[in-house]
């Protein structure tokens, strides 16, 4: 375990570069494996969820070699696992590679990390039965699995919620394509996460599948025995990590400016900025980058509806600590069900600190301004909340200890490396991969 100190930071200043996009790094990287031919990948994230999806992509027959900046993906008809693929705590590793395992004539097993064996996916496993393919939970030397059959999907009809997982949806995007038969999903509930889908959509398109989905995502209709063709991408920056550096700049009023992001992208938390304008902040998106002016003053309460960036509750509500008023983070709920219950988790070590933030199951009320304090924080595992606990702490009296801190892994290994580099007082944290 290794702790990261930050200690409370008059200013910031300077550039520096998004991380690239680990939701666009994992479904380019799916899609090209399942493609006939070699694709490249430029700038893809390191980091340990992205690592999960190589693991996967290589156990079901893809080929990747190349270097850091740069992958060469051969792809493959999916074959069999010959061992079990370790998918970490990568929820959408899991998730969308279990239906692409089903296109193999033979089985493969996937194993996981202790939090995601918390989370969710009984619905996808109960629409791919629907869809003629068998996979099931079973114990693996002790550790929680699934085990899929393989022998191909069907195709046909099935029902899904739309509010659990997007990525239950993403998942049967990647492998319908390649089903016997047409596929018809009719979503039940409204979906959630809309921007994910859209981003799989994109990818795919790019990959010369084809699909069409309803106005109000409440039905995709997906055609049968379609070929994956090779594309190269570049990664584009990522809002979702970003949203931290944009929220420590304007937390401690700074001037800032962060490259690497493209507002044409369809990431659906590129609504940061919306939500940091409403706030008061002072900002200017530029052609690939993000400025924050630094002469904003108090910022301003808000209200967030969470249900299609739930990725931005963590920094939204860290950002209401600093906001006059009373903020309100609301249809929040799926967050119980990520890496940590994230409502609980934030509504904990966020106390510690002082803030006057109440909790129901699915939302947050934070009364701002606090007058936050150092404190020892627990991040429970999830890299979301140790970001936004440490950009809470830039503004906070004294000296705030995130425990566990190397969890930033998950998403962008270069946070407490990228605070520092924009002059936060910042001990510990090279996680640089």
């Amino acid at each position: 375990m290794t702790d990261v100190i930050i200690r409370k930071t008059a200013k910031l200043q300077g550039e520096v570069c998004a991380p690239p996009s680990k939701a666009y790094t994992q479904r380019m990287l799916i899609a090209a494996a399942l493609s006939r031919g070699t694709s490249r990948i430029s700038g893809p994230l390191a980091s340990d969820d992205t690592d999960a999806t190589l693991r996967a992509v290589k156990g079901l027959g893809a080929k990747v070699t190349g270097t850091r900046d740069c992958w060469m993906v051969e792809g493959a008809a999916p074959k069999g696992a010959k061992s079990p693929i370790d998918c970490g705590e990568s929820g959408a590793t899991l998730r969308f590679m279990v239906p692409v395992a089903a296109l193999a004539p033979e089985p493969s097993v996937f194993i996981f990390g202790s939090s995601l064996g918390r989370r969710p996916i009984e619905p996808l496993l109960h629409s791919l039965k629907q869809l003629g393919a068998e996979a099931h939970f079973q114990n693996q030397g002790g550790k929680p699995s699934i085990y899929v059959q393989g022998g191909g999907i069907s195709g046909g009809e099935t029902t899904i919620r739309g509010d659990v997982s997007s990525q239950f949806i993403s998942g049967l995007m990647f492998a319908c394509p390649m089903a016997r038969n047409d596929t018809e999903i009719t979503i039940t509930t409204p979906l959630e996460s809309k921007g994910y889908v859209q981003m799989t959509r994109e990818v795919l398109a790019e990959h010369g599948i084809k699909m069409s989905i309803a106005e109000d995502f409440s039905r995709l209709s997906i055609p049968s025995q379609q070929t994956y063709k090779p594309c190269d991408h570049r990664v584009p920056g990522d809002f979702s990590s970003a949203a931290f550096l944009l929220a420590a700049a304007a937390i401690t009023n700074s001037e800032v400016t962060v490259k690497n992001l493209d507002y044409t992208t369809v990431q659906g938390d590129k609504t940061i900025l919306e939500i940091l304008k409403q706030m008061g902040v002072n900002g200017r998106v530029c052609p690939g980058s993000v400025e924050i002016k630094g002469d904003s003053g108090l910022l301003k309460a808000v209200d967030v509806d969470a249900r299609n960036v739930p990725d931005l509750v963590p920094v939204c509500a860290a950002l209401a600590c600093y906001a006059e008023g009373t903020s309100k983070i609301h249809d929040a709920g799926r967050l119980r069900f990520k890496e940590s219950d994230r409502l609980l988790s934030l509504y904990l070590e966020l106390k510690k600190m002082g803030a006057d933030v109440a909790m129901t199951e699915s939302s947050l009320t934070v009364k701002g301004p606090s007058a936050l304090h150092g404190a020892t924080i627990d991040p429970h595992g999830d890299h979301r909340i140790a970001m936004a606990c440490a950009v809470a702490a830039l503004g906070a009296e004294g000296e705030t200890t995130i425990r566990d801190a190397e969890c930033v892994r998950k998403s962008y290994p270069r946070f407490f490396t990228d605070l520092r580099l924009l002059g936060a007082d910042v001990v510990g944290g090279e996680f640089d991969r």
